[in-house]
């Protein structure tokens, strides 16, 4: 097996030096990070590149980080900073699911094409495939990427486990990735395969003769329960493998760089990166560049989310959100800030949603338009089922914004949702208007509304967000907020809450990157006074002061620095005895993402991702990504922390620096109750002291619950999850429940025994109903929770829907004619010249037929005849400035056939006719590269 992949960024790795080893983590170019990350960096910019010469402009990177990538992919479009935090915490999300299968499916030859299991192995890679394919269709990213995560490591451990390589093939194996092709010339398990290592260890030439000459492809068999393995077969070898200890003895993985296999292990490194090139060009072309790009997280980092209660008193407050929205439309378009993403669900009683989630703007305008307040008419409303789909349906760290004037009906969800947070890490903020409420209800509303206020409040804190109390009139005066997060690159630099309030004096450093610094109180009876570096001071009642402006709507005060703020230690000193809260944000591209794992063994020892709560009782550890203004060579890390939001503790934690802005953090001793992620550094390019801090409260937990998604679900079948609750805590009685955003029928059990310090198995069922869309994906919150209600934990899943696939062949394209004048050898002349490609494409008698038909890879214009044909004829005209085009036909199974053609400047007779049957996909080794002057050869 090839090493895990962590949750490291791969340039890290893909730049760095170190060991040649398929190791767990560190530098070196043959681990499945960097393997996957020299792919993903070639591809995203290769398709960055092909958008910016189909616009006409170009792409010229500044440097190879992720972050000049992205400025470069989309920083030419719009003025303003451009994150690429989304770009990170995409990979991330590659690289765990990746690394994961070492833990997960260890001893299942499938995942890794240990014990010649070809066909298992291929059964993985094709259906996770067809599941990835249907999961962007449907723009369900993250579910795309975890499943792509798990389908590329079992991908490039077959080249590192199998005898491909030694077989002397320098190409991928097509067929792996092709279901209506044979595998072929497969030795079958009574062919004895090795010969005998006497050392127990790693020899070279282990592989029989007769094998290499017949070209008869075999695995090592991989035994860490058991010895076992047939006659005469060959072993993965290693200290884990029990059956290397067999005759005969020996392995022959080429997962490390030995010095018995170098040559071995580089090839193999080699062609596992192509194979994982070919794969995503594959998705690409069955996505087109656009979502390609939104799959890999290329996109930028504002979306706007709205959850609006449509209930009969909420008129005014449905005018306010749509004038919001069309603000944000109108103002930030042609922009940076321009969201790439709206999502809004609406909610009244009983009903909620749909989702609607759309990156056009005039869709989205059209949407919220069509809100009317109606309905309602006991106090409760279904908020809460509302926000689940938001946070289910919106990307990771979203901004979700909650309009309503009435208590949550279904409270019962209250802990799903804060498990939601916690896995997203969006932030979740509440526009509480009350003056309808009580009208509408004809009740004592006070006290309902301060209960709701409270949940709320409660939910708000948790993800970084604020809870705004405010009159209907009013409401128009607090919706800045929402304009303020209507941004890249926001970044918060500081968040405390106070409940009891006290005084107090919180400092926070600015840098000089940080720009629309803003400060966000909400609390009542408070006054505060803030004081800049120079010791100017302003306070609350100065609404034009030295250092800014300051806004007061209900319990909201906004205050906006001047852009000529000083860099350095800022102090703000407040003073109440009421709950209050506080947060400082501003626009930097000098960012963090983090995430909390765990250490697994095995064969190949890594890290995991943490589903739920960290455990208690034990070092908390993170691995944490830092993104500087030019690069992770831009910024040096000095600390990170957690910090407790509600108290004064700090715990800095232990630093190991893997290099390229990539760290492993461990914190001994976590403090006690809800923390958050605090990051102390430097900006090398400013030379100003930076902070930086997470917005979602986490906590420790004494309770464990995990489960594995091992395979997709199918329509009208039911799905069966295991899952595993532990403790090291008192045993007895844990309550099981469990959720899913789309309301697909479960059976679940009410309790698992547990002994203390124990754990314990159940399992979940899930009903699928027959007419869900191949691509939906499902999150499943699964929530235990101890004896008493003392403790809890929950694990979070995304599970995909997927139709069984039963076409497998990709379109067919047949070359017809090619007409071209004679090209000019001065390029500077070539658009006085033009030429003209003519093509037929078919599905084939048993296809499913053309959806779409595109070019790429060439500036010209292409024209067709209807899909719905057998045949479509296809013409692609272009000047002699664009020598090359491809074509790429896509059927309604998501099988990608392309057709690429090129001309060279002064290619002979002003006019040629061929004809020339091509079967074309990328995947295939009859892949149609040639130019015109080869064909005339």
């Amino acid at each position: 097996m090839m090493s895990p992949v962590l949750s490291v960024s791969f340039l890290a790795l893909v730049l760095s030096g170190g060991a040649w080893a398929f190791a767990p983590i560190g530098g070196g170019a043959s681990t499945h990070v960097s393997i996957t990350g020299t792919a993903v960096l070639q591809k995203v910019t290769e398709v960055c590149r092909t958008i910016a010469e189909t616009e006409g402009r170009d792409f010229t990177p500044t440097g190879n980080s992720a972050e000049e990538l992205v400025q470069a992919c989309l920083g030419p479009k719009a003025t303003g900073e451009v994150s690429a935090a989304k770009f990170k915490s995409a990979l991330n999300e590659i690289y765990i699911q990746n690394g994961q299968v070492d833990r997960d499916f260890v001893n299942s030859p499938a995942h890794h094409f240990n014990s010649e299991a070809f066909a298992e192995g291929r059964r993985l890679i094709t259906d996770g495939v067809a599941s990835i394919k249907a999961n962007v269709q449907r723009e369900n990213f993250q579910a795309a990427r975890e499943t792509l995560g798990r389908v590329l490591h079992t991908l490039q451990d077959f080249y590192s486990h199998s005898n491909w390589v030694d077989l002397g093939y320098t190409e991928p194996y097509a067929n792996l990735i092709r279901p209506d092709l044979p595998l072929e010339n497969l030795a079958d398990v009574s062919t004895p395969t090795c010969s005998d290592c006497v050392s127990g260890g790693f020899c070279s030439n282990s592989i029989l003769p007769n094998i290499l000459n017949e070209k008869k492809l075999t695995s090592g068999y991989m035994g860490i329960f058991s010895a076992a393995k047939p006659k005469g077969k060959c072993s993965h070898g290693g200290a884990a493998d029990l059956t290397s200890s067999e005759v005969p003895r020996g392995g022959i993985s080429k997962d490390e760089r030995r010095s018995d296999n170098v040559a071995l292990h580089t090839a193999a490194v080699t062609v596992a990166t192509t194979a994982t090139l070919r794969l995503l060009d594959d998705i690409r072309g069955a996505a087109g560049d656009n979502n390609y790009l939104r799959f890999m997280g290329i996109a930028r980092s504002s979306v706007v989310a709205f959850v609006i209660d449509t209930t009969g008193s909420m008129k005014d407050d449905i005018l306010e959100a749509k004038r919001v929205v069309n603000e944000i439309i109108d103002s930030k378009k042609g922009t940076q800030d321009e969201p790439s993403q709206y999502i809004l669900v609406p909610f009244n009683d009983p009903k909620f949603g749909p989702l609607i989630r759309t990156t056009n703007p005039d869709v989205m305008k059209t949407e919220i338009a069509k809100l009317k307040a109606d309905g309602g008419g006991d106090l409760p409303e279904m908020c809460l089922s509302g926000l689940q789909l938001a946070l289910t349906g919106a990307p990771a760290s979203s901004h979700i914004y909650v309009f309503t004037d009435a208590v949550a009906k279904d409270i019962g969800l209250r802990d799903t949702i804060l498990a939601l947070i916690r896995s997203t890490k969006s932030t979740v903020s509440f526009f509480m208007t009350g003056a309808g409420a009580g009208a509408r209800r004809r009740r004592s509303g006070v006290e309902s509304r301060a209960a709701t206020f409270e949940t709320y409040k409660d939910l708000a804190l948790a993800s970084g967000g604020q809870a705004i109390g405010v009159t209907k009139e009013n409401l128009p005066q607090a919706t800045d907020v929402i304009i303020d997060s209507s941004t890249s690159a926001l970044v918060t630099v500081l968040q405390r809450a106070r409940n009891p309030g006290k005084a107090e004096t919180f400092s926070f450093l600015l840098d000089e990157s940080l720009n629309n610094i803003t400060i966000y109180i909400t609390g009542k009876s408070l006054t505060f006074t803030l004081k800049n570096p120079t010791g100017v001071t302003q306070k609350q009642n100065e609404v034009n002061g030295e250092l800014g402006t300051v806004q007061t709507v209900g319990n909201l005060f906004r205050v906006r620095l001047a852009s000529n703020k000083q860099t350095g230690l800022w102090e703000i000193s407040m003073n109440s005895n009421q709950p209050y809260t506080l947060k400082v944000t501003g626009q930097s591209t000098i960012a963090f993402i983090y995430d909390f794992v765990e250490t697994f063994e095995g064969p190949h020892p890594g890290y995991a991702l943490i589903s739920g709560r960290p455990k208690a009782g034990m070092p908390a550890m993170l691995l944490v990504s830092v993104l500087g203004r030019k690069g992770p060579s831009s910024v040096k890390v000095a600390n990170v922390a957690l910090v407790t939001v509600s108290g004064s503790e700090v715990v800095s934690g232990a630093l190991e620096d893997m290099g390229n802005g990539e760290f492993l953090v461990t914190v001994t001793k976590v403090p006690a109750g809800e923390f958050v992620v605090l990051l102390n550094g430097t900006d090398v390019v400013s030379s100003t002291v930076f902070q930086r801090q997470s917005t979602t409260q986490m906590s420790v937990s004494k309770v464990t619950i995990k489960a594995v998604v091992d395979r997709s679900m199918e329509p009208g079948k039911n799905f069966t999850l295991p899952f595993t609750v532990m403790t090291d805590a008192t045993g007895g009685s844990y309550k099981i429940s469990a959720r899913n955003d789309r309301d697909f029928k479960m059976n679940v059990p009410g309790s698992i025994a547990v002994t203390t310090g124990g754990n314990a198995t159940g399992e979940l069922t899930i009903t699928v109903p027959t007419n869900t869309p191949s691509g939906t994906d499902v999150t499943l919150s699964i929530e235990a929770v101890a004896p008493g209600a003392s403790d809890s934990n929950y694990a979070v899943l995304r599970l995909s829907v997927v139709t069984k696939v039963t076409d497998f062949t990709p379109p067919q394209c047949e070359v017809v004619s090619v007409s071209v004048v004679d090209c000019p050898a001065d390029p500077a002349a070539c658009s006085s010249a033009f030429w003209q490609l003519s093509a037929n494409l078919t599905d084939g008698v048993n296809g499913t037929g053309i959806t779409s038909l595109t070019h790429r890879q060439g500036a010209g214009s292409l024209t067709h005849t209807d899909l719905k044909q057998t045949v479509v004829a296809a013409a692609f005209n272009a000047s002699c400035c664009s020598l090359t085009v491809e074509l790429v036909a896509v059927d309604k199974a998501m099988n990608v056939g392309t057709c690429r053609f090129s001309i060279v400047r002064n290619a002979g007779p002003p006019s040629i006719a061929l004809s020339l049957p091509l079967l074309v996909c990328l995947l295939v080794s009859a892949l149609f590269t040639t130019s015109l002057r080869d064909l005339l050869i």
